[in-house]
């Protein structure tokens, strides 16, 4: 079935002439975006109670309270700001006047392109918003990545965005997919990228959030998102920048379950050779889909959940979990690149490594393509770790001094070895672990 997708400015007014909804708009960053589009649709003052903007660090601080990491693009900022002003609509407007009344409070605080375009556009987007008169609260937050090459655009997607937000918790808040997938209503392909999305209240207690993420990458918002154990969804670089981190890969197909075991021997030894300490490490099993999702509704409709409970079975066991649509390690490395760690550690089994080395996988370009694949692969610090493993054909145990390569990648093959670019997994006497 074809869906109707309302025009910006129509999703304003409709939002603008139900009677029931009303509330504060609070941004940060690039303007009043979102507050501009409800005002020139008409009938604002039926729904909008305050708009505000406080630019100042001071003043912000004053109003907000001030932010432990001085980062005022942040979820923390984010969810300051929402609930301030959602506790004022309560404390203020009293009487028979909004006996009636949804409240609601709408906040973003973002960064647009400076004039040098040095920086990285991004920002938080929020609602707090009641579904009955004096009701319990629920709430949406996302995080966007602003890809156009220009301010004022990007301006723009954030208005569209806003209102696409506001208009999705009253009319979609019953159909998380839905109200998902029209965050993006009326933006161009490559404006934007939604790579994190937190909803709470009662509105979404049976919603699980690793699967109402995977409907961001599903819908191709986003490429890949984090879980922690007991925190739950993380927006990425928040959690990598100038950290170490160590990546066990893994096939969300695959036969064989996760062997933690030998991702410990990996560890160890990244550790040691990297010197960083206990705490300095941020450990990850990664649950590839290798472009699954493209099966999800003609085929296999049920892969979602299934997604979801593999990666609520790894967090239990307390490994934080990041889910990814990338099929090579060149894609990994460059999503990792975008978080600015200190060192990436990859884990793979070396038959792995012997494909991305095989001319007969890649086409007539080969050397072309096999430089571009490692350039990408390792320009960002990052070191290959490989599980060896016992050929039982051939009785013998496959490592990187004995793995077959193609003769115009030998000397490429030759110099990553040599230099530490791609390492065979050992224990703590050097002594090769077989997986």
């Amino acid at each position: 079935m074809i869906l109707e997708v309302l025009e910006t400015r129509r999703k304003a007014l409709k939002i603008n002439l139900d009677e029931k909804v009303y509330g504060t708009f609070a941004e940060i960053g690039a303007g009043q975006e979102v507050a501009r589009n409800f005002f020139t649709a008409g009938a604002a003052s039926g729904t909008i109670a305050k708009t505000m903007s406080a630019y100042d660090m001071t003043f912000s601080n004053e109003i907000y309270g001030s932010e432990e990491s001085g980062r005022y693009v942040s979820k923390s900022r984010l969810e300051k700001m929402l609930d301030h002003e959602f506790q004022l609509l309560g404390d203020r407007l009293h009487g028979e006047k909004y006996q009636t009344r949804t409240f609601f409070s709408f906040a973003d605080t973002v960064t647009t392109l400076n004039y040098n375009k040095s920086n990285d556009p991004h920002g938080w987007l929020g609602i707090k918003f009641q579904l009955t008169p004096g009701g319990e609260a629920n709430e949406i937050i996302f995080h966007v990545r602003l890809l156009d090459s220009d301010a004022t655009l990007q301006q723009n997607v954030l208005g569209i965005l806003g209102v696409n937000l506001v208009y999705a918790a009253f009319n979609y808040h019953h159909d998380p997919q839905r109200m998902i997938e029209s965050l993006a209503d009326n933006l161009s392909q490559g404006s934007v990228e939604i790579d994190l999305i937190s909803v709470k209240g009662l509105a979404f207690e049976t919603l699980d959030e690793v699967l109402v993420n995977l409907y961001l990458l599903q819908k191709g918002f986003s490429s890949a998102a984090v879980f922690l154990p007991k925190i739950g969804v993380k927006q990425a670089k928040d959690l990598m920048y100038k950290q170490h981190v160590m990546i066990l890969r893994t096939r969300f197909n695959q036969k064989t379950k996760p062997d933690f075991e030998l991702f410990n021997h990996a560890i160890t030894q990244y550790k040691a050779y990297m010197q960083i300490g206990e705490v300095e490490l941020i450990t990850m099993a990664e649950l590839t889909l290798n472009n699954m999702m493209e099966n999800v509704q003609s085929e296999d409709g049920d892969l979602l959940n299934r997604v979801a409970k593999r990666a609520n079975e790894i967090m239990e066991m307390g490994h934080a979990v990041i889910i990814s649509n990338f099929n090579r390690h060149h894609k990994l490395a460059k999503y990792l690149a975008k978080c600015k760690p200190k060192s990436v550690g990859i884990t793979t089994n070396i038959a792995n490594l012997k494909h991305i080395f095989l001319s007969e996988n890649y086409g007539e370009n080969y050397t072309n393509e096999l430089l571009a694949y490692i350039s990408d692969l390792f320009s960002g610090n990052v070191k290959l770790l490989t599980y060896p493993f016992r050929d039982i054909k051939n009785k013998t145990i496959v490592t990187t001094k004995n793995l077959e390569v193609s003769p115009e990648a030998k000397p490429l093959f030759d110099f990553l070895l040599l230099n530490k670019y791609i390492l065979d997994i050992e224990d703590i006497e050097g002594q090769i672990i077989i997986a």
